[in-house]
């Protein structure tokens, strides 16, 4: 957006851009009001304003594929019903927001050599109900260098084909700025079968992706001509996440803080405008304003606080202000317990981010963050799935009463459900019309 334009600006273009869908033709004029009833609650929530109720966002996850009577593994092999599952989700349950399935093609992990993931019948049993990551060096300790010096080179020589086992030919390539002055030097590696073999996995990954992800984003399309929005525009990362989570791994990155903490820091100051520049482009692409982030090293098991405010929360706080700057909402879901972090993290601008919390005291985080922040979460997952419907709907009165006192609230859970009684979920909603309005 324009260089002129203030940050208010450029955020309040942002929401009317996500007021008004391009493209989007609404149902019926009910699914038109219904959908911007819904944006203009969540708006309200951002800015930290008092909405006609609390909004409701149905931590389903994989829920539709269970409640649809289908496996994780069938669904992923099986685009019709997955997205039959999704649909029947939307059309069964009541929510402030509409997520398509996050479920890709087993197909298309199997073709590109996937080596980062685990999933049912690939790696783990059939009956498991989730994907695992695969934690792993990616890059090794003494690579700093290398992805300081052209982080492209070393994406495409040495990243990609460790975490994608069909590109593991592209680590004979030579470096890539030897093809400055000499073009053809790009297409010479193709003279062997294996490269071959690598360029031909990743156009039959494309084709196969294509055929899935473009019935994904149609059924996206469809929820939203009916008049639900998504709450998913962009994604970006926390720096510190980048190198620890999928290319040092835990214990490489934990070694690093002690024994090289200098190229530690120099390697996230490298990716942070990176992640800036990622979250603006999926909400320029979207015209959704929120850009969505997974945190997972920044709980408050894994580092201390003094860890903490050297390693995570100065390049992450940039990326956080930079994608604010350019008008945007940062969706910042703190996995597991963020209780000592919550005093360092309210050093934010006043009503421009969320963070939804998984584990965390949502009564101490409203007392800290409230008048800073719109604070999400935190239903647990293990109420959800094995609690009464009574006990979800009670869990859900105090969070309403407490943390949406004054607005600046959203009803969550704390994390994503695979399976459960379905009326654990409606007790949310029910709760939201009881105790909100």
């Amino acid at each position: 957006m324009s260089d002129t334009m203030t940050v208010e600006q450029k955020r309040e273009k942002r929401f009317q851009q996500w007021l008004e869908p391009k493209g989007v033709q609404f149902i019926s004029p009910e699914a038109a009001q219904g959908y911007r009833e819904r944006v203009g609650r969540f708006i309200k929530a951002f800015n930290l304003e008092k909405p006609d109720r609390v909004p409701v966002v149905l931590p389903a996850g994989t829920f539709p594929v269970y409640y649809a009577g289908m496996t994780l593994k069938d669904a992923m092999r099986d685009i019709d019903g997955l997205c039959g599952a999704y649909r029947k989700f939307l059309n069964d349950f009541e929510s402030d927001s509409f997520a398509p399935p996050m479920v890709p093609s087993a197909k298309a992990m199997e073709i590109i050599g996937t080596q980062n993931l685990k999933w049912p019948g690939g790696g783990l049993p059939d009956h498991a109900t989730m994907l695992q990551f695969v934690e792993g060096e990616y890059m090794k300790a003494d690579e700093y260098d290398l992805l300081l010096d052209d982080p492209s080179d070393y994406c495409l020589r040495r990243y990609l084909p460790r975490s994608l086992g069909s590109l593991a030919p592209f680590a004979g390539f030579e470096p890539t700025q030897f093809i400055l002055g000499m073009a053809n030097k790009f297409l010479t590696p193709a003279i062997f079968p294996a490269v071959r073999a690598a360029y031909k996995a990743i156009i039959d990954y494309g084709e196969e992706n294509e055929r899935w992800m473009g019935r994904v984003m149609a059924l996206g399309r469809e929820a939203l001509a009916a008049g639900y929005p998504s709450l998913f525009g962009g994604q970006s990362h926390a720096p510190f996440d980048i190198l620890a989570d999928t290319m040092r791994g835990t214990k490489g990155v934990i070694l690093d803080m002690y024994r090289q903490p200098e190229k530690l820091l120099a390697a996230i100051e490298k990716v942070t405008p990176m992640n800036i520049n990622c979250g603006i482009a999926g909400a320029n692409m979207t015209g959704n304003p929120i850009v969505f982030f997974a945190l997972h090293k920044g709980d408050e098991t894994f580092m201390s606080n003094k860890q903490y405010e050297k390693f995570y929360w100065p390049s992450f706080r940039k990326v956080i202000v930079g994608l604010i700057e350019e008008g945007l909402v940062p969706f910042l879901f703190a996995e597991g317990r963020y209780g000592p972090r919550l005093e360092i993290i309210k050093d934010l601008p006043k009503g421009k981010v969320v963070w939804h919390f998984d584990r965390t005291d949502m009564f101490e985080a409203k007392k800290i963050l409230g008048d800073n922040a719109c604070i999400a979460g935190n239903v647990p997952a293990s109420l959800l799935c094995t609690g009464t419907a009574k006990d979800v709907k009670e869990y859900c009165r105090k969070l309403i009463e407490v943390c949406g006192e004054g607005g600046g609230f959203i009803l969550t859970g704390g994390a994503s459900i695979d399976n459960g009684p379905a009326e654990n979920l409606r007790a949310m909603t029910e709760a939201v019309m009881e105790y909100s309005v």
